[in-house]
């Protein structure tokens, strides 16, 4: 063995092709963390494009409305056409609108710019962890996927930083290479092996498997490829009979694809863990940092400075949360930070209520200062990572492309909702209603998830979906002729 190939380990390519989903998921990031600076400086006395709070909302939330039609389209493109293309796919709208904020003008411009945006970040959101949950091995996985949370906050703090002390379209000079270098690391990177078996591809795909992993996984290899086997078997029969037949047994298979326990239970889990994710904050803490600086710090502070260490935290908590995520379980970890998170916003909507009242024995900004790192670290910790993690995991190969598709759509309604809601719950009920209003729903999601989820820490693929199915499921066969489900 060369000297050069001893080095280049199986490890070093994974994170090779895995750094290429995490700078796609770091765009969303960046462009979630572009907001915050974004409607300040054009709120500003000096600002080229005037705004007001009505369509500086609009601003802030239309890529919310954009995710939920990328989460639509990219199911059939990863279908179809492979995770590869469809990941470049999913980078083409989002430098084209870096492009459009860089030329805008006026507030349409904006606008398109950040629906091309939201449309981008669907398609990534459905598309990310499922690539790195196909090119990893079960033991690095979970380390690759907290690392999706990790690249997040790393684009928030490079965006809050640079837009702190750069005007908002320099500052999206400098966010647009960075999505053109992720299109580079994209177009270097192999097909999905998982894909290539699922296609028929098999010779291929074992050559790409081997490069990514090695030689020492070949158990999951030949399991994955004996399983499509099995099912192009069963299609094999069923092409023999006429076409009435053919369009029954469609019909057949459409209508009884919901009570597939592999099928709708992981859409099921992941429909509240996503709902969970988004409703834990995240999104309030990323894209409405001065509002909540003002409500619960107070004005006569440093806001660059505080912005900074706030994104600071979120990555050290990250890189903590990617420790505790390899050695905890899955179910463990999902509580314990869901449970702080919840804890968090209970403590801090009392604080800012008492605030409001002049209820307060004692006062000063350090409290606020420190309850929103306490809100960070929980997120940081693992309401957020711990999301993509499952999501990376759950889906069988047969409807990955389909049911990520259905899930993650209630993860871009829930960031819809939230972002475009804040500004007029806040006025309305106050940040201690919201606040509230948000701990009971990520209180029941973490109920359900706890009652449905099963353990996923260190299994194949193939190992969760045979949970899934039951073994009595896997023993008979299916009757019924499977068909391209994107």
């Amino acid at each position: 063995m060369s000297r050069k190939s001893k080095w280049i380990t199986p490890f070093l390519k994974q994170s090779f092709v895995t750094s290429g989903v995490t700078l796609n998921l770091a765009g969303h990031g960046i462009c979630n963390g572009f907001a915050a600076i974004l409607l300040p400086q054009l709120q500003a006395p000096d600002s080229s494009i005037p705004i007001d709070d009505s369509s500086g909302s609009w601003i802030v939330s239309v890529s919310g409305f954009a995710l939920v039609v990328g989460n639509f389209i990219i199911p059939i493109i990863m279908g179809k056409y492979g995770r590869r293309i469809a990941s470049m796919a999913s980078l083409v709208p989002m430098i084209l609108g870096w492009i459009g904020i860089i030329l805008a003008t006026n507030i349409p411009m904006l606008i398109i710019s950040r629906l091309l945006q939201g449309l981008s970040m669907g398609m990534g959101t459905t598309l990310g962890p499922v690539l790195i949950g196909e090119y990893t091995s079960p033991k690095n996985r979970g380390a690759f996927l907290t690392v999706i949370s990790v690249m997040i906050s790393v684009g928030v703090l490079i965006v809050h930083t640079l837009g702190s002390y750069l005007h908002w379209q320099t500052t999206a000079v400098y966010c647009a290479f960075i999505a053109i270098a992720d299109l580079i690391i994209v177009l270097l990177s192999p097909e999905s092996p998982s894909w290539l078996a699922d296609r028929g591809k098999y010779d291929e795909s074992k050559k790409v498997f081997r490069w990514l992993r090695g030689d020492g996984e070949e158990n999951e290899l030949e399991r994955m490829i004996t399983s499509r086997l099995d099912e192009e078997t069963k299609i094999g029969v069923k092409e023999t009979k006429s076409v009435l037949t053919t369009l029954k047994h469609r019909k057949e298979y459409l209508r009884t694809l919901f009570k597939r326990k592999e099928f709708y239970k992981p859409i099921v889990i992941m429909i509240h863990i996503y709902i969970l994710s988004q409703w834990a904050g995240v999104n309030i803490l990323i894209t409405y940092t001065v509002d909540l600086l003002d409500r619960v710090v107070g004005k006569d502070v440093n806001i660059a400075l505080i912005i900074i260490t706030l994104d600071s935290q979120r990555i050290i908590s990250n890189i903590i949360g990617v420790y505790f995520i390899k050695k905890k379980r899955r179910r463990f970890m999902l509580m314990m930070t869901g449970l702080l998170a919840v804890t968090a916003m209970l403590v801090t909507a009392l604080y800012s209520y008492l605030k409001q009242k002049d209820l307060l024995l004692y006062d000063h900004p350090l409290i606020g200062v420190l309850l929103l790192h306490f809100h960070m670290l929980t997120v940081g910790l693992g309401s957020l990572p711990i999301c993509y993690i499952i999501a990376g995991e759950l889906f069988p190969l047969e409807f990955r492309s389909i049911a990520g598709g259905i899930s993650v759509l209630f993860h871009s309604t829930s960031f819809f909702i939230i972002v475009k809601t804040v500004p007029f719950l806040f006025k309305c009920i106050g940040l201690h209603g919201a606040y509230c209003l948000y701990s009971f729903v990520v209180g029941y999601c973490l109920l359900i998830s706890w009652w449905f989820l099963p353990e996923t820490k260190d299994k194949t693929l193939q190992e969760i979906e045979d949970e899934f199915r039951g073994a009595s499921d896997i023993e008979k066969t299916v009757e019924l002729m499977p068909m391209n489900t994107t």
